[in-house]
Parts: structure tokens; C-alpha cells; sequence
């Protein structure tokens, strides 16, 4: 692996950062959903909600935020921008009042037709065979869930 630095310094610089590389990577992907998404209405936050959805009706906000990996407060109003375009509805559930149920309406079901060629499209683009690109996934996972399983440190740590 090369180790990017800067002249000045020993240490390096961001091209020699995995968080970097990841970051840089999400914004890219974002940037290529775009354009797609625009066609949609939706924006790619909004895009995870609806392909969760589609795969399964039906869930909580808790679920959805479990699922996404989002916080109640960032997703809510997100669902409300998404019911207020007519896509999902948001109902109390009757067997218990603190949860609130997420349901596509007729019009959200039918946006799927329009996004399913969205993967198939990134998957061109990536010009990545499956098995590839099921490794780097799997790899991006394994930080993900190893990152969430550790206590943070604290900057104080930090000698």
C-alpha cells in the first residue's frame, strides 16, 4: 500500500486514511445516485427508506433506524418529507402507542417500477464482477460493525 505524505510532515495525509477513502468513496457514490434519484424525486437518504420498504412494508421507525443505521431525529423528518410527497404513511400502532408504523402508499409501491434499473446501472458503471464487488461490501461491513462494537476513544486518550 503506498503511504501518501506530505513533504513538510511524516504524517500522512488523507489519501492515507481508510476513513478517507471510505468517505470519499460514499461521496462518489452519492454523486452517481444523483442524477437517477432526481428522476425519482428522492434524494439517496431518501432512496434507502424506500428500497427498504419495497423489500419489507410495514417496519417502525425503530426498525428503519436499526436498519440504516440513522438516528430517530435525522430520520423522522426525512419520512415526513417522504409522506408529505404522497410516498408512505406514518400511523401510530394500535397494540402500542410509542411505536409508529411505516407504510408505502400505492404511489410508493409504484416508484419501485421506476427505480429498478438504479443497481443495475451502478453495477455497469462499477464495471465490477459480483463476486468483487459481494468482497468489498462484506470487507466495508466488517469496519462498519467493528467500529460500532468498540468504545469510542476519547481524545483525552490520545497520546
Amino acid at each position: 500500500m503506498t503511504k501518501h505524505t506530505n513533504p513538510q510532515s511524516s504524517e500522512p495525509d488523507v489519501h492515507g486514511m481508510l476513513c478517507f477513502s471510505l468517505y470519499s468513496a460514499g461521496h462518489a457514490f452519492t454523486q452517481l445516485y444523483r442524477p437517477m434519484l432526481d428522476k425519482l424525486g428522492l434524494t439517496y437518504p431518501q432512496y434507502l427508506v424506500m428500497v427498504t420498504l419495497w423489500n419489507h412494508d410495514g417496519r417502525t421507525v425503530k426498525e428503519l433506524s436499526g436498519t440504516l443505521f440513522l438516528e430517530s431525529s435525522t430520520l423522522t423528518p426525512l419520512l415526513k418529507r417522504l409522506e408529505t410527497a404522497g410516498l408512505l404513511t406514518r400511523t401510530r400502532n394500535p397494540k402500542d402507542e410509542r411505536e409508529v408504523l411505516i407504510h408505502l402508499t400505492e404511489k410508493g409501491a409504484e416508484l419501485k417500477n421506476q427505480a429498478s434499473n438504479i443497481m443495475r446501472c451502478v453495477v455497469d458503471t462499477l464495471g465490477m464482477d459480483s463476486e468483487m464487488i459481494a468482497d468489498i461490501k462484506a470487507s466495508v461491513d466488517r469496519i462498519r460493525d467493528k467500529i460500532h462494537s468498540v468504545e469510542k476513544p476519547d481524545i483525552n486518550d490520545i497520546s
